[in-house]
Order: C-alpha cells, then structure tokens, then sequence
C-alpha cells in the first residue's frame, strides 16, 4: 500500500486524538530506525545527527541515543526551536552515558541522520533548516557520509516525488509505518535512495492498494518453509538455456543464479562448442549438456526453464516453439527477448506461464521502439495487455501481472550496474518458480534477494560499490534468504 501525506497525516490525528500520548510510538520509531542503520553498520561508527522543531527532530535524538548506546560517537546538530517532546528527547540524550565499543578515530565511517523535516512541509527549504540540509548533502558528497533519512528526505515532496530546492539526498530512507506515493515516482529514487519500512501500529483507513514497495513484511509469507522430508525432486528441477560462443559467462551465472537460488536439479543446455568451457566452469551440482534444437530440451524433465542469457542474435531451430508453445512456466531474458521482439506478428499469445525480465533497452524493443517514458505505467499496460508477469529491471525494479499489485523492489545499491547481474537473476527467478512459487512472487522474491545478497556481498567483502561483481553477489544469496527470514531485517 502507498499513502499520500494527507492520508498519513489523517490517520496520525486521528490515531493520537483524545488522550493517547505520540511519545512510545516516537521512542519505538527511533529505536527501529536505529536498527536499521545498525543493521547497514553493525560496527560502531561516527554519527552527525540533524534535529528540527517537529516530531521528525524528536526521532531523530532517539536515534541519536540508540546510536550511543552502541558505543557511537555521536555528534547532534540540533535548530533553534524544538517541540517540548524533542527537548525530552534531547535531554534524554544527554543522560545516555557512553556505551562500550572500541576506540573511535576519524577514520571509521561518517553517517549522517536527517531529522528536519517530516511529511507536513513543503516546498522549497529556506533559512536554518536549508542551512543544516546544505551540510548534510555536502557531507555526503565531500566527506563519503551515508545519510538516513527519517521517513523522507528533508525538502523531497513525497506526493508528487520531486525534490525541491536544496532537498536532502538520502542514501536510504527510513518509512515509518507507509510508504509514500511520490516514493514510486521515476527518478524519486535518486532522492530517497535504498528504503527501509519502519512499521508502525498505526492504522491507515485510505491509501492505494494496486501498488506497494517490496519489504521483508510483505515478502516472508511468500517464501514456503519446506517440509522435513522434502528431497531434491520436490525442490524444483530447473532446465537453462544460455551461453554461446564468446558468452559463456552467461550459462554459468544464471546456474549460479537457480543453484543458490533454491533448485533441487539444475541443468544449464549450452551449444556443443562451448560445452567444456561451461562444464568447467559451471557449480559441481550443475548438470551441463549440449543441446542441438528447441525439441530436444522440451524433452527434459523440467519444471521450469529459463532462456534467453547470452544465447546471441540467432536462436537454434524449436527455440521460439519452446518459448511460444510450452505449457511449463518459463523465464524469458536477454537474448530470447530480443527473438520476441523481432517477431513479424509482434508479441505472441504464450501457452503457458511466461515470466519476461527486460532491462530498459530490451523493453523498448518490445515495444517496439518506443521511449521507456513511465516504467510503472508501461509494466502495467504491457502485463495486462499480454496476460503475462513482467519483471523490469532498473535501480527501482517493477514487477507488474494482472489482477496483482504493481510492486517495486527496495533492495540494492549502483554497483550492480555491471554485466551478469540479470544472468543471477534469471536463474534464481527459475529457482523460486521451481519449488511452486507463482512467476509473479518468484520475480518479486528474486528481485528483493538479488538487490539484498549485493548488499550483503558489498559488507562482507568490505569493498566498495563499483567493485561488487555479480558471482559473489550470487554467493551471498544464502545469506540474502537468511536475512528475509529473520524478523527486523530492514
């Protein structure tokens, strides 16, 4: 569900009307912002929190005390003016003694907490509060800060998803209790950066149903637990078809993709000629084989397959027959995409199940040229349109089907812009498609695990973005899984 701020506004007065006390509700609000930064930055770090009149100020020194306790060295940046609630808050602060933790020096992390304004202001920031959002994007931008901000960024209109001027940019933003609709707007991301739900008891009466950002909360009952006595025939047996010469990077990462993606029996068919570089190459528990036609792998036992990852311009004979007239789902990327799209009668009218995982260049083609203009819009025209599930990549993923929402992905950061990382999510879509999780969920499960195992592989290896490369992303999914089914995962 997306609210407006109005609705969010409503629901908060009427929530707190007669006699009912907002300061649990911001003590909890601080305390789970608090673990989500925690959970990005498990080791003590240095923090600059930034403080306005409003309710926003007085989570933010709940953070601010959260932080400390953990051995924080916390640095607070506080307006002229605050509610009498925050200067509790502030005292409170105060009164927080020191927690353990290592001795801290210049060089450990800065993170920033934005806290100025909530969902009430709008419009352009003026005066002390641009004066603080001024020194919270350029410690962003000259000093490396990570900046969380508290349920939107300062100065971001979160209705029409536009920043006005000297608006905060966030790294992640922490929503509390809903997301909001601006969040969802194209290029909103960019302000708001990796968004965290910080889930509130707060009932909303209004809000938009047919659309909403995926969260551990919305996701977790999507992913069955097995059964004790489950064996490697139940768990899914997923057939690939990928690579070709000069390509072959792609079979082996879309098997890395189904095989820590969940898939009791995975098989990656690949042209004879580069056979033993992918059997090389490819997990231990991959079966590889050589294939000549479209027939010839119809005939495996599967019960999904995914095509389409470095196949090159020219399918082998039956290609399009598997794609078109299998009645088994199927996962179509890349290369077999492109196939789609060259087709003289257009788009077909698919036998079965069909899962299409364009990035913004390949749904273009598929639309025959036209300008990606509204990516929400175009997934949800062209699902409904064709009756099939579609999963378009970006920095913002959409997964559109009919008769479901319109869901956008969370999870992730810009060092997946590198070559492979669709390979890993072909075959984890497979994966989860596999053990009997509908192509919507599998595409909605795959886009949030890949985007968290990046996140992952990006702490773990202590590197930077830029250098985070799609086979160690896809050996942190066990840890992705994990982290999805343990509560309080941000």
């Amino acid at each position: 569900m997306l609210v407006t701020c109005s609705e969010m506004s409503e629901a908060e007065r009427i929530f707190f009307s007669g006699d009912r006390s907002p300061e649990p509700w911001m003590d909890e609000a601080g305390r789970l912002c608090a673990a989500a930064i925690l959970d990005f930055f498990p080791r003590p770090a240095r923090a600059e929190v930034f403080c306005g009149r409003g309710n926003n100020g007085g989570d933010a020194l709940v953070v601010a005390r959260w932080l400390k306790r953990h051995g924080w060295r916390v640095t607070l940046q506080v307006g002229a003016t605050l509610s009498e609630l925050a200067r509790k808050k502030l005292a409170e602060f105060g009164a927080e003694p020191e927690g353990p933790g290592p001795i801290l020096v210049d060089s450990f992390p800065l993170i920033t907490v934005d806290g100025l304004l909530g969902i009430g202001a709008k419009g352009d920031l003026r005066g002390e509060i641009r004066e603080m959002a001024d020194r919270l994007n350029a410690l962003r931008r000259e000093a490396g800060a990570v900046c969380f901000s508290i349920d939107l960024p300062s100065g971001f209109d979160a209705d029409l998803g536009k920043a006005g001027a000297g608006a905060v940019v966030a790294d992640v933003t922490l929503t509390i209790t809903a997301a909001k609709t601006g969040f969802a707007v194209d290029g909103a991301e960019n302000h708001v950066g990796r968004l965290v739900e910080i889930p509130l008891e707060i009932p909303v009466a209004a809000g938009d149903q047919t659309r909403r950002f995926l969260f551990p909360s919305n996701l977790r009952p999507r992913l069955p637990r097995r059964d004790f006595d489950t064996h490697k025939g139940d768990a899914g047996r997923v057939v690939i078809v990928a690579g070709s010469a000069g390509l072959t990077g792609a079979a082996v990462l879309s098997s890395l993709g189904a095989s820590f993606g969940g898939a009791g029996l995975v098989t990656v068919c690949v042209p004879e000629e580069i056979y033993p570089i992918v059997a090389g190459k490819a997990p231990a528990e991959v079966m590889v084989r050589s294939y000549r036609d479209g027939a010839e792998v119809r005939g495996l036992a599967a019960d999904v397959f995914a095509v389409g990852p470095g196949l090159g311009a020219a399918l082998r004979p039956g290609m399009e027959e598997l794609l078109i007239e299998e009645c088994r789902p199927v996962v179509i990327d890349a290369d077999a995409l492109n196939a789609i799209a060259r087709r003289s009668g257009g788009i077909p009218a698919f036998s079965g199940p069909r899962l299409l995982t364009p990035h913004p260049g390949e749904m273009s083609r598929l639309l025959g040229g036209a300008p990606i203009e509204d990516r929400a819009t175009v997934a949800r025209n062209f699902a409904d349109e064709h009756g099939l599930s579609l999963l378009l990549k970006g920095a913002r993923t959409v997964i559109a089907s009919p008769d479901r929402p319109l869901e956008f992905n969370t999870t992730g950061h810009p060092g997946m812009a590198s070559g492979g990382m669709g390979d890993v999510l072909t075959g984890l879509c497979a994966a989860l498609a596999g053990q009997g999780i509908a192509l919507h969920d599998a595409a909605c499960l795959g886009s949030w695990l890949l985007g968290r195992a990046a996140e992952i592989a990006r702490r773990h290896l202590d590197v930077a973005d830029e250098t985070v490369t799609a086979p160690p992303v896809a050996e942190h999914l066990g840890k992705a899984w994990q982290s999805l089914r343990t509560p309080g995962t941000p």
